[in-house]
């Protein structure tokens, strides 16, 4: 049954490749270091090296990066929930009221308990980042090398660490801890672990409101198997528990409100909504022309690279459930209406479209070429970001 969930009954596993004896050598000598021990190794150096490069530029900016990694934007918020719970609000300049009941509290809880040993909430958020960014590596080795191959799950591995933004995998943010818990959860999913993959998505469910995807992802997968098990109320009752932990904070938050939808009023007034889009392609289109007609094209354009690698993964056959959970992430941050700076930040848990990479660099002669090149940008990029002044 597990064979049958697999990418690799589908053509992108075990395709034959023409080539040299050197190159097919080359191959062997990668697949060698396809291992979870090396790619958290791997994971791990880029990340330090990543610290290394924001600690040197930090410095020349006279600044601390250990600061900028625990005490800045979000992270601030989530160190607010875990030395006041959800009482705090902050008076915007323009008259908002900013809660913080919109973020989500499985992190601060975490904060809140490390602290308890003698660390700062900060300092325990950041740990809590780092051990969770580790859980996040290996999920997604197990789960490339379950789609395709071990390669594939190191490549997987090295380049969700070397995106451009990937220095939020290190803040105190909840990015590191999401992606852990969503990729181990769609791992067990692929092996009908219905009680695990859901327990691990309501977990993900009260770390980030894009837990709704993993939700989706199993609702889906249950709906495709109900017809061909017997027990079918354990796959119900997973379905029920993988949505509980986003639509339980939601309610909280509304009966706090006292509004059945006081989670969007909270995040209204954070300037955050969803409109499919409309506002981002806008953006975009204004930086070229005023013109409401080149708005539109963008916004078409936004649709097409949204939906795009979906596409290809459907036609490719890849299991539905992470196209499901792929697409509901990518449609969750770049139609968002909020700050448009976070987008790349957003698309961090969209780690599927990372996969088509990955699986096409590992067919190749020198499938880690690109690598060290990719690091070092992510690097670069992320010091100057972090020690900008716009929130990520």
């Amino acid at each position: 049954m597990k064979d049958r969930m697999k990418v690799s009954s589908y053509p992108i596993k075990n395709k034959q490749h023409a080539g040299s004896m050197e190159s097919c050598e080359k191959r062997s000598r990668a697949r060698r270091y396809a291992t979870p021990l090396s790619a958290v190794l791997l994971f791990s150096s880029i990340k330090v090296f990543g610290l290394a490069v924001l600690a040197l530029w930090s410095h020349t900016q006279e600044k601390s990066a250990v600061r900028l990694l625990s005490q800045r934007w979000d992270s601030l918020w989530y160190v607010r929930v875990a030395e006041h719970g959800y009482d705090f609000t902050l008076k915007a300049q323009d008259g908002r009221e900013l809660s913080s009941k919109a973020f989500f509290p499985l992190l601060p809880w975490l904060e809140r308990g490390v602290s308890a040993v003698g660390l700062t909430p900060s300092q325990a958020g950041l740990l809590v980042s780092a051990v969770a960014s580790i859980f996040a590596a290996l999920g997604l080795f197990h789960l490339g090398r379950h789609l395709h191959s071990p390669q594939a799950g190191t490549l997987l591995v090295c380049l969700w660490a070397s995106l451009p933004v990937a220095i939020v995998q290190s803040m105190a943010y909840s990015e590191s801890l999401f992606v852990a818990l969503a990729a181990w959860s769609l791992y067990f999913l692929l092996q009908d672990r219905w009680v695990v993959a859901a327990s691990l998505a309501c977990a993900a469910g009260l770390t980030r409101p894009v837990g709704v995807a993993l939700g989706l992802a199993i609702c889906v997968h249950a709906f495709t198997r109900l017809r061909h098990v017997d027990n079918k109320g354990k796959i119900l009752a997973s379905c029920a528990l993988s949505l509980a932990g986003a639509s339980t904070y939601i309610l909280w938050v509304g009966v706090q409100q006292g509004n059945f939808l006081g989670y969007l009023d909270v995040q209204e007034e954070w300037g955050n909504g969803f409109d499919f889009g409309y506002s981002f392609a806008l953006f975009i289109g204004e930086l070229a022309s005023p013109s409401p007609i080149i708005a539109s094209l963008f916004l078409i354009v936004l649709i097409a690279i949204t939906t795009a690698p979906h596409l290809l993964m459907y036609i490719q056959g890849y299991p539905l459930p992470l196209i499901v959970y792929s697409a509901v992430v990518a449609s969750m941050a770049m139609g968002a209406s909020g700050y448009f700076g976070s987008k790349p930040r957003l698309l961090i848990p969209a780690f599927p479209l990372l996969l088509l990479i990955a699986v096409t660099l590992s067919r190749s002669a020198k499938p880690y070429l690109w690598i060290a090149p990719l690091a070092v940008t992510s690097a670069l990029y992320g010091a100057f970001w972090l020690n900008g002044s716009g929130p990520p």
